[in-house]
Parts: C-alpha cells; structure tokens; sequence
C-alpha cells in the first residue's frame, strides 16, 4: 500500500500553508530518523532534529507546537534538560510526548508537571502514531489537503468507526456525565459525603454530614487483589482487565497503611501495559480520583494519592460490605 501522505493545517498556519511544526529530541540516532519519518507521514513540519543536549542549549529557539522526546534513561544533566524542557513548553503552550522506560519512569514523570503531556514506556511504533493522533484530535480546525482517493477511503472507514464507537460508549455512559475542571470525563463520581438526618423536636429536616467510616483493613484489601490477580492463572488476563479499579485497590490499601505509592508501582498495580496505566492515571486525576504529590525531600520525584473525595468513596463502599467483604475474598 503506498505511504499515506496527510497534510495538515492549522489555524494559525493556515495563512502561510504551513503544517504543524514540531521538534524532535532523541539521542539513539535510529529512533529519531524514525520519528521524523512518523511525523513527516502525519503531516507534520520537523522544526528542528537533535539530541537531547540540544534542549539545555538555550531557549530562543521556538519549540513548535508539539515536542517528540526520547528519554530512555536520564542522569543529572537530563533530569535537568526534562524540567527546563517542561516549562518552555507550558510557557508556550506546545504538546510533550516523551518515550521512557520502566526503570526511569519516576524520574522522568517527577520531572514532568507543568506542560500537556504523554509519557510512552517504551513504546511500539503504533503507540507513537497514535499519540500524535491525539494531538491532531486537539486542533479541530485541521484540514486534509491532497489525499488520494484511496487515502480518502481509507480515512472515511476510520471515521465511520470511531464514530461508532464513541456512540457505543455514550449509550454505556448514559444520560449524565461528570466534568473536571470543565472538561467531559470518562469517570461518573459522586461521593455521597451528606446525608439528610431529622432536627430534634419540631419535625423538620435539616442536611448534616455523615461522618466517613474509616478505611477498610489493608490487609483484607491486599487479599482481594492477590484474588483478582490470581484469575490471570487460569485465563488471559485482558479479560478481566479494570485498571481504575485495580489502581483504587492499591491506592485504599497504601493509604490505610500510610505508604506512598510512585507511578511505577501503581502502573504494575493497574495489571495493564503502563503507557495504558498512565492513560488511566491521567483520565482519574482530571477525574477528581486521583492526586499528584510531590515528594518534600526530592522534588524530581512524585507519588499518587487517593484523593479526600476517593478515599471517602472507597471508606463508604467496604462499608456498606461490611463483614461480608472477608467471605467474598
């Protein structure tokens, strides 16, 4: 099949003509010739190609607006060229995709707070163009010049079906949705934090809130998830696949036992591949679920927390359980 050839413009661009520019940093010159190879079929302008050295080198260099990074390990100085790479990018309002690997996820996720993100570990080659799918997603504005008729064909099909799809899951989601920050979510959540008790006396009602039942015993917790994963013995673990959940698990059990929980750990938690779990990780904290908490003697490291609102969810839940949570396990 010949190579698609998908230009797009945006707003900002139209003008000139120019497609999106982006940038590319990558020290293992093989990956980033794949990169720009990638980014040139999507449509993208290479603003600029080096390695990562480059981004400590000074910052009057336009970054684009979007940014492919690979960072499969990272020492000071990368550390560094992370946290500075992070705010230009804020400051301008580019898009960061960063590759990485298990054994730096923490340190390049403590590193990346402030800019819109993607963190890949260790990524397949359809990992990466589909994350800069998702950035074309975030220009609605973008139009399709010069396709041939079987690239047009082939993006009419793919439409159809992710359209399809997105009414499957409005159906599944029904008629109310939840929002953070202004923004629909995936996450229906409601902490049930009041309820309405009788005032003393005169036979009206007032609303009191109920006071929050502690958290369930870790130990029990913990036993539910080896349950969970044990199941993966016996069958193909996707189908049983529920990250929220398993991640909500580990949360609960780590908070009662006051431990903190790195990105990493909770990735295994989730019983996913951990560019899916950090997918997740982002759905939930935009979610309200989900806290990013900084690390008061390292500030390159963070952890994820059960936010007050989950916590109570989670408290509410073993409770209405109550004894017959031991005899489920």
């Amino acid at each position: 099949m010949p190579q698609a050839n998908f230009a797009y413009s945006s707003p900002a661009n139209d003008a000139a003509g120019l497609p999106l520019a982006l940038s590319i940093f990558a020290d293992r010159g093989h990956v980033r010739d794949l990169l720009r190879e990638d980014a040139e079929a999507a449509g993208f302008r290479i603003a600029e190609a080096g390695d990562v050295a480059a981004l400590l080198e000074g910052d009057a260099r336009p970054l684009g607006e979007e940014v492919l990074l690979d960072c499969p390990a990272v020492d000071g100085a990368g550390l560094a060229a992370l946290a500075r790479l992070d705010l230009r990018a804020a400051n301008c309002g580019a898009h960061l995709i960063v590759s990485t690997t298990v054994a730096a996820l923490d340190d390049v996720f403590g590193c990346l707070d402030q800019s819109s993100l993607q963190i890949l570990v260790e990524p397949s080659r359809a990992e990466r163009v589909i994350a800069l799918g998702r950035v074309l997603a975030k220009f609605p504005s973008l139009r399709l010049r010069e396709l041939s008729e079987e690239d047009r064909l082939v993006l009419l099909r793919l439409t159809e079906q992710v359209g399809q799809i997105a009414q499957r899951l409005e159906r599944l989601e029904g008629p109310e949705r939840s929002r953070a920050d202004g923004r629909d979510s995936v996450f229906r959540f409601e902490s049930p934090s009041t309820a309405f008790a009788p005032s003393s006396g005169d036979g009206s009602e007032r609303l009191v809130r109920a006071a929050r039942p502690p958290l369930p015993d870790p130990r029990l917790v913990r036993r539910i998830i080896r349950q969970r994963q044990l199941r993966a013995r016996f069958f193909d673990g996707d189908l049983f696949a529920d990250p929220a959940w398993d991640m909500l698990l580990d949360l609960t059990a780590a908070r009662a036992e006051h431990a903190r929980v790195s990105v990493t750990s909770l990735c295994i938690a989730s019983g996913v591949p951990p560019t899916t779990a950090l997918r997740w990780i982002g759905q939930m904290t935009d979610a309200g679920l989900l806290q990013r908490v900084e690390d008061e003697t390292d500030r390159r490291r963070a952890f994820i927390t059960l936010s007050d609102q989950a916590a109570d969810g989670m408290a509410r839940y073993f409770a209405e359980l109550g004894s017959q949570a031991a005899a489920l396990v």
